[in-house]
């Protein structure tokens, strides 16, 4: 498999069951830390041409749903929406891996690129 990055949160459940994943069929990775690294918006659109918006946003997350009605519509702009989520990584949906050009999200996007 190619060098695999990992992006999320190091406390999160979903992060630790991903982490516990590769570890278990020994994959290689480097994870890349929003809290303390951050996510630039090159990156963002990078993932959003390849994966979509809705693959890439947790609306399911609480970072989302503490937005008013108002407010998640006006990021149906997606240069507003980007830039929120530069500023609001935890509302990336988790985890996103990158393996060469390969970006999955998710426990079972995971699960389909484990040899």
């Amino acid at each position: 498999m190619k060098a695999v990055t990992i992006y999320g949160i190091p406390n999160c459940d979903t992060m630790k069951k991903a982490f516990a994943a590769l570890d278990a069929v020994n994959v290689k990775y480097s994870f890349h830390n929003y809290k303390k690294e951050g996510i630039t918006n090159d990156k963002l659109r990078q993932w959003t041409a390849v994966i979509g918006v809705e693959q890439l946003v947790n609306k399911k997350g609480t970072t989302w749903r503490k937005l008013d009605p108002s407010a998640q519509a006006d990021l149906a702009n997606i240069n507003k929406l980007l830039a929120w989520l530069e500023a609001n990584p935890s509302a990336i949906k988790r985890p996103l891996i990158e393996t060469g050009k390969k970006i999955v999200v998710g426990l079972e996007g995971l699960t389909s690129i484990l040899p």
